[in-house]
């Protein structure tokens, strides 16, 4: 399931990203309400860009990115952890190189 909405995503972004620019309106001379077609396409285009981007973040962000939750607790790199997940800084080397 995980797998389809990603790919449901892609295409959605990859469309919003090929249509953001009305390569077909070129050379159209024609004029809406003073404005020419072309600049009323990008504007309306830009406004539904910005309830997809809305809901993709309400609903899907960070898909693809982080590690899958059914059933693996493991490190998506495979890499034990740090320790500061729970605020051990012991691990971690001082600001601006080793210490001293």
């Amino acid at each position: 399931m995980r797998r389809l909405q990603l790919l449901g995503w892609i295409t959605v972004g990859t469309v919003l990203c090929a249509l953001a620019v009305p390569w077909f309106l070129w050379g159209d001379s024609t004029v809406v309400a003073g404005l020419p077609l072309w600049l009323w396409w990008h504007v309306g285009w830009m406004g539904l860009a910005s309830v997809v981007f809305w809901t993709f973040a309400q609903r899907a962000w960070g898909i693809g990115i982080e590690p899958g939750r059914e059933g693996d607790s493991s490190d998506a790199s495979g890499s034990e952890p740090s320790g500061l997940e729970h605020g051990d800084r012991s691990s971690r080397p001082a600001t601006g190189g080793d210490r001293p």
